[in-house]
């Protein structure tokens, strides 16, 4: 009994260890709240990431892909087995988007990815990622009257609606534009100034040389295309300092888009397509470089199918496969049946594809917790120093105990025990502190913000419109038992050397 109340006096009185308190304090709870911001972003990308790409791909090495798809999917399903729960194919190849802007066009360098509507979105969330509410119970790739948007985006007027009425207004415009350049360039007048005769044909005339409209944009629509909402709009701040998205296109809007035909020779192609919706993944690689079309459509445009047999030719086959399933057990059997020697496909997961960002960001969160860590192992080192000095202050005590008795088991506890009460104090005090700042996160960042005035988290940059955070409980239990166990280690050397002290020798201590 002796030995506790001894180590609670020692740490009511001794205020020089309320330092090293500290110290274990700021070390646990910087410690708990960055680990809960990586694992929250880390969850975040994770989700994103996955959330658009499939379990397994197995992809082409050439932009012609491969023939005769049904068969390597019936091969898969009887590789995979039960373990299989959606798969689909499709087509991907480099291109370059235009957008006409008030009269220029703005390029964009896209991903082409053509999408089978009935199973893509088997093997992805891509559907959940789309403005359009109806597109995300039902993927389609047919313009809506109009209802877009949702609560991170309010967007200007779309689809049908509101491509009819530009489509009016610039067919007014055009046709003032004719009648002021007609009056400008109307018949001579005669020598006294009286305007000539016009001719009464001239109009019947050209209007049976017009050529018929075959594509009204009024009533019809080129072929659909999903845009990531990065490639068709721009995120800034306005002159309040608010987040607004400027869109340079809007589903209702025509884009031009160039890519490569398939075959020896490639031939580069130029087509039209209708925005019918744009997706956001809140991945900026993903939403500033995918664009969906239907892969009957690319695979017509781009002279993917035999046009004696209809064999169609697909660049990649995706696979979904169910929660638990080894995806890299998977992997291996499917690259055993397809060998690189006889098949040229690259057979990935979806962690291979995306492994050296994965890497990065464990990497970034190991240097973090060693480089924190170190602030917790310097409060040891205080604790250390704190610990030799009560010992040299207290040698006199420490021989009356042991002259009374006391075994140097015991002596040795007293500090133990006093390190271990500053570890559990500074680690409790620490978590408590984490935990309310991981709580608080974003309230706190909009504090910082309004005191000084500069952005802390900024959402045009990571797309998020808050700091993500996941706490996990075996991570903060991990921090609280490593800094107890640094504040404990810190005291046994000074322990030690209280313990060997002969009881004569240290009563005669001045």
């Amino acid at each position: 009994m002796y030995k506790l109340l001894l180590s609670w006096r020692y740490l009511r009185t001794r205020w020089i260890a309320l330092a090293s308190i500290v110290s274990v304090t700021l070390g646990v709870g910087t410690l708990i709240v960055v680990n809960s911001v990586m694992a929250g972003f880390t969850r975040e990308m994770n989700v994103r990431l996955h959330g658009i790409l499939a379990d397994i791909i197995m992809e082409s090495h050439s932009q012609d892909g491969f023939q005769n798809p049904q068969w390597h999917i019936d091969e898969i399903k009887q590789i995979v087995g039960d373990d299989l729960v959606g798969i689909t194919a499709a087509v991907h190849v480099p291109a370059m988007i235009n957008i006409p802007v008030r009269g220029e066009w703005i390029p964009r360098q896209v991903t082409l990815i053509g999408v089978d509507e009935a199973t893509y979105a088997d093997v992805s969330d891509f559907r959940e990622y789309l403005l359009h509410p109806g597109n995300r119970e039902k993927l389609t790739f047919r313009l809506r009257e109009e209802g877009y948007g949702n609560v991170d985006h309010e967007m200007p007027p779309s689809g049908w609606k509101y491509r009819r009425l530009k489509v009016s207004y610039e067919r007014e415009y055009l046709e003032t534009q004719k009648q002021l350049q007609a009056a400008k360039q109307s018949p001579g007048s005669s020598a006294g100034g009286i305007p000539l005769p016009s001719d009464p044909f001239a109009t019947r005339a050209a209007e049976q040389d017009a050529p018929v409209e075959a594509f009204d944009p009024i009533k019809e629509q080129y072929t659909g295309v999903i845009l990531g909402i990065a490639i068709g709009s721009v995120r800034q701040r306005d002159a309040q300092g608010e987040v607004q998205d400027y869109y340079l296109c809007r589903p209702g809007d025509d884009v031009q888009i160039a890519f490569a035909s398939a075959g020896q020779k490639p031939q580069a192609l130029s087509e039209y397509f209708t925005v019918v919706d744009f997706y956001e993944s809140k991945m900026s690689e993903y939403d500033s470089g995918f664009a969906f079309v239907p892969l009957k459509a690319l695979q017509q445009k781009r002279g993917m199918v035999d046009p004696t047999t209809g064999a169609e030719a697909v660049t990649t086959i995706q696979l979904k496969l169910r929660d638990g399933a080894n995806l890299v057990a998977i992997r291996d059997r499917l690259r055993d049946r397809f060998p690189t020697e006889e098949f040229p496909y690259r057979i990935q997961t979806w962690r291979d594809m995306q492994g050296p960002l994965l890497a990065a960001v464990q990497m970034e969160t190991t240097l973090l917790n060693i480089l924190l860590f170190l602030i917790i192992a310097v409060a040891g080192f205080g604790i250390l120093s704190t610990f030799f000095m009560i010992v040299v202050e207290k040698t006199r005590d420490i021989g009356i105990l042991k002259a009374l008795g006391a075994p140097s088991s015991g002596v040795m506890s007293i500090f133990l025990n006093y390190g271990l009460a500053l570890g559990l104090l500074g680690s409790g005090v620490g978590m408590i502190g984490g935990l309310l700042f991981v709580v608080y996160i974003n309230q706190l960042a909009e504090l910082i913000e309004v005191i000084t005035g500069q952005e802390v988290f900024d959402p045009t940059v990571y797309y998020f419109q808050k700091i993500p955070t996941v706490i996990e409980p075996s991570t903060v239990l991990g921090v609280m038992v490593g800094a107890v166990l640094i504040a404990v280690l810190a005291s046994v050397i000074p322990a030690l050397r209280a313990a060997r002290m002969h009881p004569v020798e240290a009563l005669r201590y001045e």
